[in-house]
């Protein structure tokens, strides 16, 4: 969302259809609010070459314009990170397109592959930041992922790799972005990996002009949760918040919490979701501390909301009829309304994106 109100996203398939994108390469799209509804926009169309299915979300950069990344498209056909620039000049109709500019496309050895669901990030220099959870090191037995850094050079940029994951303790296939604390260190998390194969929350410090990785938790599939998939969100007392898609108290997930504790960090399972749920998605916090996510696994929509209670937190659904399985995050807005996309349903059963109002 932009400081207007405007609402940005992607859609993995739909758009043009030729060469080899018989389903769509896919989309990015604007909503601006009209009236009593709100207007339709599509952006940018991908073809293929310059990227194809765009499974994270759009982040605005430092310039005002879109970033983002495709799975597959680009050069070798393992992905890009793209950067999407409105018109020059004031556009007259809804119909502009915006152009698109490959700021780098991935070749699928040792730098990475097939970005998927995280969002890339900026450093306070205009750096972008990034995970790929296939590529890198070719020692593991599937190459683990990656963490990467896009440095602007010469009229482009430059990729760098900070981490290579092993498949080990470390963890392997990071699908969620990574952010940023207040003193420059990164967190994320692995979907597999760690100590019994879960998973990982991990930190990753800048250290003697590297990067130096530690692995915060293990994810163990009992009542802490297993594959965490959607990444972390931290609070202003630099507490960590994440969700899994599997395991947890219930079967179906769990929302957990990371605490700064005597050097270390001490991890609080947060509310258990029954089997068969589970979330793909990065949680969001509001002014309250109230925590906000989707639960992927739903054939109705559902947004659950969790708010501190007496040393716990009480669970709030919001299943709904507009759609199914909602795989993205949430945002909400300065009034409370809560915004999201359904992977299903819809008019057309293509999907849809939804409001939810207090």
């Amino acid at each position: 969302m932009d400081r207007a109100g405007n609402l940005y996203g992607t859609a993995y398939a739909g758009g043009y259809t030729g060469g080899n994108c018989a389903g769509g390469c896919g989309v990015v799209f604007k909503l601006t609010r009209s009236h009593s509804g709100w207007l339709y926009t599509t952006l940018y169309k991908f073809t293929g070459p310059d990227g194809s299915n765009p499974a994270a979300r759009v982040v605005i950069g430092p310039n005002g314009s879109l970033y983002g990344t495709t799975v597959y498209g680009g050069a070798a056909n393992r992905g890009t990170v793209y950067n999407l620039s409105p018109p020059a000049s004031a556009c007259k109709t809804a119909l502009c397109p915006w152009t698109e500019t490959v700021v780098y496309s991935f070749k699928g050895g040792s730098d990475g592959q097939w970005p998927e669901y995280g969002d890339v990030i900026f450093d306070q220099a205009g750096n972008l930041y990034g995970t790929t959870p296939n590529g890198g090191d070719p020692s593991c037995f599937d190459s683990c992922g990656i963490v990467f850094k896009l440095t602007p050079s010469n009229g482009g940029w430059t990729e760098g790799i900070l981490y290579s994951f092993q498949g080990t303790n470390d963890g392997a296939f990071p699908y969620g972005s990574v952010i940023f604390d207040n003193v420059g260190n990164l967190y994320g998390t692995a979907e597999a990996g760690g100590a019994e194969g879960s998973g990982t929350v991990y930190e990753l410090v800048p250290s003697g002009g590297g990067w130096t990785l530690s692995t915060l938790h293990s994810f163990t599939y009992g009542e802490d949760g297993a594959e965490p998939y959607g990444g972390l969100i931290l609070d202003q007392s630099g507490n960590l918040y994440g969700a899994t898609e599997a395991g947890g108290s219930e079967s179906g997930g769990e929302a957990y919490q990371l605490t700064p504790s005597n050097g270390g960090w001490t991890f609080t399972p947060l509310y258990g979701f029954t089997a068969y749920s589970g979330s793909f998605a990065k949680l969001a916090m509001d002014t309250s501390g109230n925590l906000y996510g989707t639960l992927a696994s739903s054939e109705t929509t559902e947004v659950f909301r969790l708010t501190p209670s007496n040393g716990g937190w009480i669970q709030t659904g919001f299943p709904g009829s507009a759609g199914g399985y909602p795989f993205g995050s949430v945002i909400l807005d300065a009034s409370g309304n809560v915004y999201s996309t359904a992977s299903y349903g819809g008019t057309y059963e293509k999907g849809v994106v939804f409001e939810i109002a207090p």
